[in-house]
């Protein structure tokens, strides 16, 4: 499952490193290009919960397993796009994937380990998405440079085909254990903790992707960092994110309110310094070892908030979560894109530092209500 969700966000995440190479190839601006960011993330939103429901009596290595299929032939899409409304489309496949393995995977990490374990399990399935900041994103981008950005998605194609076939043969049959109806999803914003976390990932996840999703024009443009060094910068960022996953993961389960705070100090000061370093490469670098160390914790400690509030609905409550997270994704790259069409690249640090201020705000204030509200899991 970890080898799943490293390659449903390597390919999500996949135009952040090929970003202008996308645009010139396709004829498209920064901004518009920036739209294979949005479109997955819109459609994931939508997807997560329908899929959840749609998919609620079937046994979930079968679910997993189609939907990794689904990405390979979307990756192959991509590949073969003859012009952006084709890759679009390729994109909208795309989204479908993430929102269906994300929220299913998520809440599996328990059923596979003890009980005393499941704080690992949830680290182990979600160091996935920090490895592909460290090895997808700019794998992915070191591939464009050197050949071409479609061959990048051609290899995620074959990975893909790879990772569903391993899913089919090594996973054990997962029946499903809870009867979701579509109407019960939205009923679990009465939860006050777990509005409180959606809130807070929503706040959080669109800054980082206002910010990250144009962090290459920003290094080139801004702290004059050149093309052949943006692959090693993005490798930093995520081996520093994988250390701060497996951080967070040995603390969020006890603790993720604390766990958020201490994460967001440190991410909101690396995406608001980042502007400052003009012409310094190695003033870059650093602040992209912080940004990556802190990010990495982002999405394992808010899931973990997810299945603490709601530990009765772990899969609606982490449908409700992908929705979230990939509303966020697309708000923050088509945000973004706005910005970075109007004010230029240093815009979106700052807009994406303000956004990281408030969802520190939110938790730091309110992120103590609802507490109380927890309640047992069914057996």
């Amino acid at each position: 499952m970890a080898f799943g969700t490293f390659s449903v966000v390597t390919t999500e995440m996949m135009p952040v490193g090929l970003l202008t190479s996308i645009g010139s190839a396709l004829h498209v601006s920064d901004g518009t290009a920036g739209l294979a960011m949005t479109v997955p993330g819109i459609v994931a939103a939508v997807a997560a919960p329908l899929l959840t429901v749609g998919a609620a009596r079937l046994d979930r290595r079968l679910v997993l397993t189609g939907l990794m299929g689904l990405l390979a032939a979307a990756d192959l899409l991509s590949a073969l796009a003859p012009g952006f409304p084709v890759l679009l489309v390729a994109r909208v496949l795309v989204g479908v994937s993430i929102g269906g393995v994300w929220s299913i995977a998520a809440g599996l990490a328990v059923r596979l380990v003890r009980e005393r374990s499941a704080g690992h399990a949830t680290a182990v399935v979600f160091s996935g998405i920090a490895v592909a900041s460290v090895l997808g994103v700019p794998a992915g981008t070191l591939i464009g440079d050197l050949i071409d950005w479609r061959a990048a998605f051609a290899v995620m194609a074959a990975l893909s085909l790879a990772v569903a076939t391993a899913m089919a043969v090594t996973l054990p049959r997962l029946p499903a254990t809870e009867a979701v109806r579509l109407r019960e999803v939205p009923g679990l914003f009465r939860n006050v903790r777990l509005r409180i976390g959606l809130i807070t990932t929503l706040l959080l996840v669109t800054g980082q992707f206002c910010a990250y999703t144009y962090l290459r024009p920003v290094l080139e443009d801004v702290s004059g960092v050149r093309p052949g060094l943006i692959s090693t910068l993005l490798l930093v960022y995520g081996v520093a994110g994988i250390a701060g996953n497996f951080l967070a993961g040995a603390t969020a389960h006890r603790d993720p309110r604390r766990t958020l705070v201490a994460i967001f100090v440190p991410l909101a000061a690396a995406e608001l310094l980042v502007p400052v370093t003009s012409g310094s490469p190695a003033g870059a670098a650093a602040l992209l070892v912080l940004w990556g160390l802190a990010y990495g914790g982002v999405s394992v400690t808010s899931q973990t908030w997810v299945l603490h509030a709601a530990p009765d609905a772990r899969e609606a409550a982490s449908a409700l979560f992908v929705g979230v997270f990939n509303v966020a994704i697309a708000l923050g790259a088509l945000l973004g894109g706005r910005v970075a069409d109007g004010a230029g690249p240093t815009g979106v640090m700052w807009c994406g530092g303000a956004l990281a201020v408030l969802a520190l705000l939110n938790v730091a204030v309110f992120g103590g209500r609802g507490t109380g509200a927890r309640t047992r899991p069914r057996a």
